[in-house]
Parts: structure tokens; sequence; C-alpha cells
């Protein structure tokens, strides 16, 4: 029988550099974040994803690779990352790592090799051309900060193409070669312990731009293979694409719809959802949450899960909302122009964003009852704060808030860390701290804490299917989730005002209640159609059914 644990899982995502430095220089590393893992097994989480940890000039936060089989030295070495991962599973802990197979660093000695020889075994493995290409520009990802999607490089005498900054130059996947060496790299972190892969840029990943001649084969059978060579090498480990798409590509990202069929991805980031979340948000009204939900494809395996989240170590990209919703989501929470990114997003944390505590802990009461796996960012459970004054994505990159200590806690190096903490104001480490909220009973921590616990005893969330419910006042969200017999309920108040709800549920006996409301801690029962009420940003889960107290 497979083991689905990706169904309900709880995943919380980090970058090492930035989480807990251990030895003093100044840079988070892989004994800092071992030490730290109690924080998340604390938190409630089942899995940890760790954005990219391997040698890298580190002109993009790591993303820019110059070996994919290594450990950068700032973090430690592989013997560290095995520390760390036998560490992660004796607390229950599986680790899910970026696999980053579009593009490499220009440094990497492939390119390097590439470039400098035409007779190289290495230079088909990227994407040339002699002559330079018509409209360089079109498809740039980071507008007003990228030039280009092709840049001359004069050793090679040719044009090569990057989908992203000029140094990360392109893979080409028609290559055979190519992918034999993805799953090659696969297959050697699965030997290290791990259990999964968030696939980066996975849109890009399985594209034929920019060759003169395109092969005669699917480039989503990439995927097919990838998830094959997984299923073989280590039973249980997942694929979670990182792919902004329109939903009727979904199906095709899975796979599997046809008896015989190929799978591919077990879990796609539900970008659609996140941006919904944030119009609604905006709004105070549940309508953009229920209409994402409900555009979500029908045919999809049984094996397939989204992924839900608020924010990760990007931009809050707006990019599939029309330009009149974009506007409404900038001028609530980024109407300053160094808070927008790209044309297209936010480059906000979102505790800054959402300001009010209790609207934080409804925005993650929103993620946990949403149907999906849920994907937490480092220092979201606390509120951590944000720094402008960075360049790009790194606003929402800094470290670890730990205690109002020096450096936040986060390194006892006098010289300067990788990024400065965010220490001033009500979201810097002076006043948000994992220290100064845990154990508190009113805390965002505590509050999130709860949440997790109450996500992974509800699996009818991460299984079963979802109901909306009809009728209630526009700012409230009800949500029913359904599996072998058993049903969550979740009502959210996405406004400032207090508001009051019946929700109507077919065949229900009582509500038994689980989080946010005063008889959560008697467990007194409630009768149908009884009227509920929710505070301004309030939340409240029951058990339809449940056993009485």
């Amino acid at each position: 029988m497979l083991d689905l644990w990706y169904k309900n899982a709880v995943i919380y995502c980090l970058d090492v550099e930035t989480f807990m430095d251990a030895s003093g220089d100044g840079v988070g590393d892989f004994k800092g974040l071992t030490h730290r893992l109690d924080h998340i097994e604390g938190l409630g989480a089942t899995a940890v994803w760790l954005n990219p940890f391997y040698p890298t000039p580190n002109r993009d936060n790591g993303y820019d690779i110059t070996d994919f089989y290594g450990i950068d030295p700032r973090l430690g070495n592989a013997g560290d990352f095995v520390s760390f991962a036998r560490a992660a599973a004796d607390r229950g802990l599986k680790v899910i790592v970026d696999l980053v197979v579009n593009h490499c660093s220009t440094d990497h000695p492939w390119f390097q090799s590439a470039r400098s020889d035409p007779e190289s075994p290495w230079r088909d493995w990227f994407v040339w051309s002699k002559e330079k290409p018509e409209d360089i520009t079109k498809g740039v990802i980071f507008p007003g900060v990228q030039e280009a999607v092709w840049t001359w490089d004069e050793m090679a005498g040719a044009w090569y193409m990057h989908r992203f900054y000029a140094h990360q130059a392109d893979f080409n996947i028609a290559n055979p070669e190519v992918r034999e060496e993805i799953l090659k790299i696969m297959g050697y972190w699965l030997e290290l312990g791990v259990w999964g892969f968030r696939i980066d840029a996975v849109p890009f990943l399985i594209e034929y731009k920019g060759l003169d001649e395109e092969p005669d084969r699917d480039p989503l059978l990439l995927l097919s293979e990838m998830r094959d060579f997984l299923s073989w090498r280590r039973a249980g480990a997942i694929m979670l694409a990182e792919a902004n798409i329109e939903r009727e590509k979904a199906p095709d990202y899975f796979g599997g719809r046809d008896f015989g069929a190929d799978e591919r991805m077990h879990l796609i980031l539900d970008f659609p959802l996140n941006q919904k979340i944030f119009l609604a948000l905006a709004r105070e009204q549940a309508a953009p949450i229920v209409e994402a939900l409900g555009s979500r494809p029908r045919d999809a395996t049984h094996q397939a899960q989204w992924a839900t989240f608020l924010r990760n170590h990007d931009e809050l990209s707006l990019d599939k909302l029309p330009e009149n919703e974009r506007e409404e989501v900038f001028a609530a929470f980024g109407p300053k122009e160094d808070m927008q990114l790209y044309e297209r997003g936010l480059r906000r944390r979102l505790a800054p964003m959402l300001g009010d505590t209790d609207r934080v802990a409804l925005a993650q009461s929103l993620l946990f009852a949403l149907p999906g796996t849920p994907v937490m960012w480092y220092g979201d459970e606390i509120g951590q704060g944000e720094d402008l004054s960075l360049p790009e994505r790194s606003a929402v990159r800094t470290p670890m808030q730990w205690a109002d200590e020096h450096r936040g806690g986060f390194s006892r190096a006098d010289c300067e860390p990788v990024r400065p903490p965010v220490e001033e104001g009500p979201f810097g480490f002076r006043e948000t701290s994992v220290a100064a909220q845990r154990g508190r009973p009113n805390s965002l921590l505590t509050r999130v804490q709860q949440l997790v616990r109450c996500r992974r005893a509800c699996p009818e969330i991460g299984w079963g299917d979802c109901e909306v419910i009809e009728g209630l006042p526009p700012s409230v969200l009800g949500l029913v989730s359904s599996w072998r017999g058993a049903r969550v309920l979740t009502l959210h108040n996405l406004s400032a005002e207090p508001v009051a709800c019946a929700p109507e549920i077919a065949g229900a006996n009582h509500l038994v209640a689980l989080l946010g409301g005063p008889d959560e801690a008697t467990h007194a029962p409630l009768a149908p159609g009884e009227e509920i009420a929710l505070p301004k940003y309030g939340y409240r889960w029951f058990r339809i059914d449940g056993e009485r107290a």
C-alpha cells in the first residue's frame, strides 16, 4: 500500500544560512539548525523543506549552484548534513530539499568547460545560439532587474539562454545526458536521508525554448521519469512542484488521469489560491477564496495534492490577478513603491502586512483549514518582521528572531551577519521573538502550535472532500471537510467587525468545539443551526457529531 504521508503533513520551510549560527561566524549552519530542531518539532511540523544549501557564489540566495553534490562550506560539510538528517528523523521530521536543475551558476565547472571549448562534453548541456536571438527580452522573469533571457559570451562566441539571471545558465533538457544527471542528483540526496524534493521553476524545466530543433519528445516525460526514479529509489519520497500555472495545466503536472498514465508530481504549490487569499483578506470577504477552491481541476489522480501557503522566500506574486484586483491588494498591503517588486508582487512578510495579531492568527488558521497540505515560512509562526532596505526578495529572508539579545539570538558573532536581523519596531526581535512568545497562552506562537496540532488531528482536511457552506455572511468562509464518515467544520471571519452565523449542515446532530471559542475547553456541544459568534478576525473549528465530553 502506498504511503501518502504528505496528505496530512505540515511542512516548515527555512533557509539554513538565516536560521541559526552555531559556529559564530554570522552565517547559519547545519549544526545550528540541528540544535533548533526542537523548535520545529515543538511547533508540530512533520517535514522540513530546506532552501538551497549547495556550494554557490550566492548571487541569488543559493539558487545559483556550482556543485549539486556538495554543501556550501559556510553551512558545514556532508557529515553535518547527515547528522542533521538523522536528528530530524529521530524527531519524526522528514527532510525535503530544493532541487534546482533548470539552471546552474555560470561559475559551475560544467558551464566553464562548455564555454571554453566547442568540443567540450558539456557544450550541449546548455542552450546556445550563434546568432543573436530575436526579442531577447521576451519572457523576462524579473522585470526591472533582469535585462534579457539571452546573454553573449565572448569566450564561447555564442549567446546562451537563461530564463532567470544572466549568471544562471539554463540546462538543455533535450539532451539525455542532462536528464540522466538530474536523476543522479536525486539519487545522491535520497541516499543521504532526503524524503523529497521541492522542484524549482518546473514550467521552465520542461520547456525546449531556444533550441534550433525541438526533439520529438514530450517535455513532460521528464517529470514522469523523475517520479518513476523516485518510486524505485525510495518508496514514499515525494516531489513538490513550484509551478505558478493556470488551472487547466495542473492535471498534466500531476499526471495519472487515465488508466495506465504516468504519475508525475505529488504536490503543486497552489499559487492561484494564494493570490485569492490576499484578495479576500484585502476585501474582508470570503468570495475570492471560494472562487479559487472552485477552480481547482476535479480530474487529478487520488495521489495528487495541492500545497497551500501564505508566504514564502520569494515575492508574494499577484500575477494571476486582473490588474484591478492586483491594485486592491497593493493598496491594502503594499501601497509604497519599495514594498512592491517585479511589477507583480509584494516583498513583504505576513505580519507587517496584516498588522493586527488576531488577523495574522486568522490567516494562519485559514492556512491549516484549507484543503491541501500546509507549507509554513520560518518566522511567520511568531509574526517576524521584514527589512525593506535589503534588495529585492532579501527583505523577507532575514535571520530567525529567537530572543531579545545580541543578533536576535541568531548568532553570537561580532562580525556582520549574513543579513541583519530585524531589530526595531513591533516586528523586530526586541518585541517579537520565540523566547518572548514561548508558553504564553495568547501569543501567536502558542496559537499556531494549537492550530498545527488541531490540523494534524483532522486528517479530513488533507485527505477528504471539501464543501463550501452557502448562505453565510459575506465575510465568513465556512468549510466542511469529509473523509471516511468523519467531518470537520471550520469558520473564518475575515472582517474587522464581529459577526454571527448559523451554518446549515446536512445530517449533523451536534458540533463539538475544537478551537477558537469559549466552549473549546469544555467541548460543550452546539446544536445544529445554533448561532455561532465570531469576533473580529475570529475563527472556530468544530468536529461534526464528535464525541461529547
